[in-house]
């Protein structure tokens, strides 16, 4: 029987403690033969990474047990493991040395710890004994050097390319004669301007000049793949939407003409969204309107064959021996690390992100919002009504609204199932998912256009997207709160500063100094904002929500960690400050452990009970959870 109870003051089966637990994160995935490895990321271990491999039982094997793998480079890693022949190599987070875990277990140094110096997206050279990797080396003066490198057996590291600010994605040939990768310079982001470099190598590895043979200013590309016969492949957005290319000679020939995605920004290395079987068949991940599909390519036509399966947001697709394995999700199923037949048959999953389910009746799923925004633009979003299986709102009252806002500011949003969206819809909160515009997923020209905007184009799409919602009368307009991370946290940050819209908000290490921001954020994103705001000094001060402190008049709360070095600590520490100077309601969490994004499943806990408690004591409704005491300065409630 449903019960009647206030918005906001349901009791939930997704309480804090869950959501800590549940969270573990599936991440890159690799075929060695028949043998099927992927990182993953746990909480409950403080955040430690670790490469898995199926236990035959339904679990999950830890074949690096007590050690962290996780890579430093761009500060966001990734990559940071290969596998070939029943033998592991891995980027340690203690030292960023690389180590190798052999069949029997045993752990060898490769390279050893070198001060300053980080390793990322490893690739394996069977026949020669070696690895390719980017390399980035922090030890001399002004930024870190970024280089294409060889590793041997013995650990000898050899510079393949250098002069370039980034590079990513080494890819060899089967053949083992040509070595392919990426590189980019400031001020462009990969998903600006990248070029495809390729060099030839002798029978003994050595290799001639370099050449560049695609890509340049105005076009993006994206993970070089190789044929089994050789023939290489990369995407591009040269039209408008990244699509599946092969190169022939100094030329692309459009494979797939999709006004769609088969591409990602390269915020981190290891991403794979398409890739061949032995026998030549192509397999790909494309991505329309938010929704992610698993397709059958035709190489020779171009033409889609989608599978017919029941998730709506995939990642990490891998091939091999008739087989593929990757992560899918939807609405209703958490990430979960899958396998299935090249004919589209025996999908077995094999491991999920939460050892948790929760009863159909309590899962909010997402309604796919295009809305008008300013500009005469369109914005998009997905939007989950609060849902319970136990409980209703009363029937003259309208719920609140949790407002989310993504990193990057170049990610996306997707369907998949969210504890972190069902722990508040199933307590009344209604959630607004903005897609805003500079967002991935809707091609390069809505990509682009926070260009110049950011701080102002994303902020109108919060605002329309929450007076879409009450036009229709599905939200209270007056307890609308907003939370976002990182670049996230910039809009939350403009928001409050700027508009009216929002009674309280939360930054999750947030930007609230852009000057401070690019005189101190690292190498990867350091030129970024020229791109978003560009470098007038007055114009970053007006888009600083620090500089307009006397503007923002609802309640904030902000969550940082200390080692943050993408955004660091002392954003949080100067807006807070400024905040409670002036008297505005301010709550501000430290956690010392913590980089860009919260890993100990003790910190998730303590980060979400503290936002629900904040806004609990904002919009004054008692929780049901009992959350803990929270110290909010300059609020009497």
């Amino acid at each position: 029987m449903t019960r009647t109870r206030p918005y906001g003051t349901w009791p939930s089966p997704v309480d804090p403690d869950a959501l800590a637990g549940a969270g573990r994160k599936l991440g890159q995935v690799a075929l060695d033969g028949g043998d099927l490895y992927w990182l993953e990321g746990r909480p409950a271990e403080g955040g430690r990474s670790t490469v898995a491999c199926p236990d035959g039982d339904g679990g999950a094997t830890d074949l690096l047990p007590g050690r962290d793998v996780r890579s430093t480079v761009h500060e966001y890693g990734g990559g940071a493991f290969a596998a070939a022949d029943g033998r592991l190599w891995f980027v340690d987070a203690a030292d960023q040395a690389i180590r190798r875990r052999e069949r029997d277990g045993r752990i060898l140094d490769v390279t050893g710890a070198r001060p300053g110096v980080a390793f990322a997206d490893l690739q394996v050279d069977r026949a020669r004994e070696r690895l390719f990797a980017v390399r980035e080396d922090a030890g001399g003066e002004g930024e870190p050097r970024a280089s294409l490198v060889s590793i041997a057996a013995d650990g000898v590291v050899r510079e393949i390319h250098g002069g370039r600010d980034f590079y990513a994605s080494p890819r060899l040939s089967p053949a083992g004669d040509r070595l392919v990768w990426l590189a980019w310079d400031h001020p462009d982001m990969p998903w600006d301007a990248t070029e495809l470099w390729q060099v030839a190598l002798d029978a003994d590895g050595d290799h001639d000049k370099p050449r560049r043979i695609a890509g340049g200013p105005g076009e993006s590309l994206f993970a070089p793949v190789f044929a089994p016969d050789g023939g290489l492949h990369v995407v591009s957005d040269r039209d408008g939407w990244w699509n599946i290319q092969r190169v022939e000679g100094d030329s692309l020939v459009p494979v797939t003409r999709e006004t769609t995605e088969f591409g990602l920004p390269q915020w981190v290395f290891g991403q794979s969204t398409y890739a061949f079987d032995d026998d030549g068949t192509l397999f790909a991940l494309m991505t329309r309107d938010g929704r992610w599909s698993l397709v059958r390519v035709d190489r020779a036509s171009g033409a889609l064959a989608t599978f017919d399966l029941p998730f709506t947001q995939f990642d990490q697709l891998r091939v091999g021996s008739g087989r593929l394995a990757f992560i899918g999700a939807s609405p209703s199923e958490a990430p979960t690390l899958c396998t299935l037949a090249a004919d589209g048959t025996d999908l077995q999953r094999l491991r999920a992100s939460t050892d948790r389910s929760l009863p159909a009746a309590a899962v909010s799923t997402p309604e796919s919002l295009s809305y008008p925004t300013a500009d005469g633009d369109t914005a998009h979003a997905l939007y989950y009504p609060p849902r319970s299986a136990d409980y209703a709102g009363p029937a003259d009252e309208r719920p609140p609204l949790l407002i989310k806002c993504h990193g990057g500011p170049t990610g996306a949003t997707g369907t998949a199932l969210d504890p972190r969206i069902q722990f508040w819809t199933s307590r009344g909160f209604a959630v607004l998912d903005v897609n805003y515009r500079g967002s991935t997923g809707y091609g390069r020209a809505y990509r682009q256009k926070l260009y110049g905007a950011w701080g102002v184009a994303d902020v109108a799409d919060c605002v329309h997207g929450a007076r879409h919602l009450a036009a229709r009368g599905d939200i209270d307009p007056d307890r609308v709160v907003i939370s976002g991370s990182s670049a996230g946290g910039y809009t939350v940050l403009c928001v409050l500063a700027f508009t009216d819209l929002a009674a309280a908000g939360a930054s999750y290490y947030g930007i609230g100094d852009l000057e401070r921001l690019m005189a101190s954020t690292h190498k990867f994103e350091s030129r970024y904002l020229r791109r978003l705001i560009g470098d007038d000094p007055d114009l970053l001060r007006e888009r600083s929500p620090l500089n307009h402190a006397d503007r923002v008049s609802c309640p904030v709360l902000f969550l940082q960690g200390e080692k943050d070095k993408v955004v660091p600590p002392d954003q949080a520490e100067a807006m807070a400050g400024a905040l409670r100077e002036r008297g505005v309601p301010v709550a501000h969490i430290a956690f010392p452990g913590e980089r860009h994004g919260f890993r100990d499943a003790a910190n998730v806990r303590t980060a979400i009970a503290s936002e629900l408690a904040f806004y609990g004591r904002v919009l004054g409704f008692e929780p049901a959870d009992d959350p803990p005491p929270l110290e909010v300065d300059n609020l009497d409630r």
